[in-house]
């Protein structure tokens, strides 16, 4: 299957210059859906993790789905103030400006082998800072999985220390 050919696109979305690239299409087909974690169930194996995380908000869908195939749990890496109860938080730069992720403290625990999902890799700015909430927190960074990375903006380099995979590039 060709992925690119599921990706729509959208000329100055969501600011005049960006050519925002859009997974919803995956998600309305089936074998579109099955195909993604088929090819994600290659370079993942069930033994090297325990849990998945998923990036706001995209990342969720992605997660979750994966999550169920391997019978394993997910948890969300949202933006600040978006989750009840006690919570751990990081700062970090975006190319727009400043932006607070946090996690929920039951959400992981110290020792968890986590992979972090999430739809789309641009700069790596959120990406890097998932990363290091999580092992704030204590878990370990397995791996991150991407449908879609942006390779022009290079944001493979702020995780490089990782492994990753990507399904599309552009």
């Amino acid at each position: 299957m060709n992925l690119k050919e599921k990706i729509d696109e959208y000329a100055n979305f969501p600011k005049k210059g960006i050519l925002f690239r859009d997974f919803s299409p995956i998600l309305r087909d089936p074998s579109a859906i099955s195909y993604v974690v088929d090819e994600f169930s290659k370079h993942f194996h069930p033994n090297d993790f325990d849990v998945f995380a998923g990036i706001e908000s995209r990342g969720f869908l992605f997660a979750c789905v994966m999550a169920f195939k391997y019978h394993k749990g997910m948890f969300m890496i949202r933006k600040k103030g978006k989750l009840p109860g006690k919570t751990e938080k990081i700062s970090y730069k975006t190319e727009y400006g400043k932006d607070v992720i946090e996690i929920q403290k039951k959400s992981l625990k110290k020792g968890q082998r986590v992979i972090i999902c999430d739809d789309l890799l641009a700069t790596g700015g959120t990406a890097s800072a998932s990363a290091k909430l999580i092992e704030k927190m204590g878990g370990k960074v397995v791996s991150f999985a991407f449908i879609i990375e942006l390779t022009e903006l290079e944001g493979i380099k702020k995780i490089q220390k990782y492994s990753s995979k990507s399904l599309v590039k552009y």
